[in-house]
């Protein structure tokens, strides 16, 4: 059976200021003709559909008209929402549309109820665990605590159990949006730690043939039997190398797996420059960034006049400035900016504790925060069902 594995395609989303809604539709049309021309069997689309709980009508047109077209095309796709998709705004209809060959997993209770697809070599049962909140769903799943690796192991136990009812032979797919150990993260994902601890180890994932995952914007291989599509664009400067992709994935009929990337196509190039501004505008070096996104970094000693138009007549699709002068003091703010990067909501909890009264939480404190935040978590999501 062949799969097409996308995620993360966060409809609606903007890359600094500048609109994507031209090429989300680039992507989608050359996603459609991916499944044309490969003879794909499913779709799978592993969550963070749209950029936003509640995504600008744009981005609605843009994904109903999708799904028409798959749909036309008679190839089941399956999807689950992600950490920001509204969960139940995306499952609307969700069982009417299921007649229609589109399978939309949003109902953390349904995770073991698979969509079941059939080849020549038997049944192929296709599991959706949508974004994982384990404040909100540790209760349902009986999770002995109320972080990922709990949640997750938890409904992995219930596919696994529905697994193995299923006739010898039967292949598992899962599609999960999650942050498995190994693998590589970038700036414009949204933190989902909770509880402490957001990564889960990839055992998580045993007993099934192939997991897609979704969440993590770069395409990665954790193992031959466990990958992260990544986000079909760049949505942060920190992806400038990424490689945008699909993976195709053949299931053979005792569940091996071959896979080959799909590239997708690219609105721009991205470009992270940084020196002197009169450097900047001279590197003939420089000349092949002329048609890109560039985010630039001034180390000038002393801030340039009016350095964005300097740099707009070369680099005319500039996005993002900074300056980091060479052997000046590092200003307050800018240096309180790069110790919060990379670090999660607890851990800054934490450090201002310290910072304050000189020691660091201890655990009945460090639960304490833990709990906090989780609340705070669990209202947000409350507060985005209608």
């Amino acid at each position: 059976m062949r799969l097409l594995h996308t995620s993360d395609w966060h409809l609606g989303r903007s890359f600094h200021r500048v609109g994507l809604l031209d090429a989300q539709r680039a992507f989608l049309d050359h996603l459609v003709a991916t499944v044309r021309a490969e003879r794909v069997d499913a779709v799978l689309v592993a969550g963070d559909v749209y950029d936003r709980a509640v995504p600008p009508l744009s981005a609605v047109e843009l994904y109903d008209a999708t799904l028409h077209r798959l749909a036309d095309l008679g190839v089941p796709t399956v999807m689950i929402s992600g950490n920001h998709d509204s969960a139940r705004r995306l499952g609307v209809g969700s069982g009417l549309m299921g007649r229609a060959g589109i399978h939309l997993r949003t109902d953390p209770a349904a995770c073991h109820r698979p969509v079941v697809l059939r080849d020549s070599y038997g049944e192929v049962a296709v599991y959706g665990l949508p974004y994982l909140e384990p404040a909100l769903v540790r209760e349902e799943f009986a999770a002995e605590r109320a972080d990922h690796t709990a949640v997750l192991t938890a409904a992995m136990d219930r596919v696994r159990a529905d697994l193995a009812a299923r006739p010898a032979g039967t292949r598992g797919v899962v599609l999960a949006h999650a942050f498995v150990t190994g693998a590589a993260p970038c700036d414009s994902e949204r933190d989902i730690t909770a509880g402490g601890v957001e990564a889960v180890p990839a055992a998580v994932f045993d007993g099934v043939h192939y997991a897609a995952l979704g969440h993590l914007h770069g395409c990665q291989t954790v193992t031959e039997r466990i990958r992260y599509s990544g986000s079909p664009l760049a949505y942060s400067f920190s992806e400038e190398h990424h490689r945008k992709s699909m993976w195709l994935v053949d299931l053979g009929p005792g569940g091996e797996v071959t896979a080959e990337r799909v590239d997708t196509p690219v609105p721009r190039p991205l470009a992270r420059l940084r020196g002197r501004l009169d450097d900047l505008l001279a590197d003939p070096k420089l000349e092949r960034h002329a048609d890109a996104w560039v985010e630039a970094t001034l180390t000038d000693p002393y801030r340039p006049h009016e350095p964005m138009a300097a740099l707009a007549k070369r680099f005319p699709h500039i996005l993002a400035l900074a300056f980091d002068p060479e052997g000046a003091e590092e200003d307050a703010a800018l240096s309180y900016a790069r110790r919060l990067r990379g670090r999660t909501d607890t851990q800054i909890a934490e450090d201002f504790l310290r910072h304050v009264r000189g020691a660091g939480p201890d655990a009945r404190e460090r639960q304490v925060l833990r709990q906090a935040f989780d609340a705070v978590r669990a209202d947000t999501a409350r507060t985005e069902r209608p």
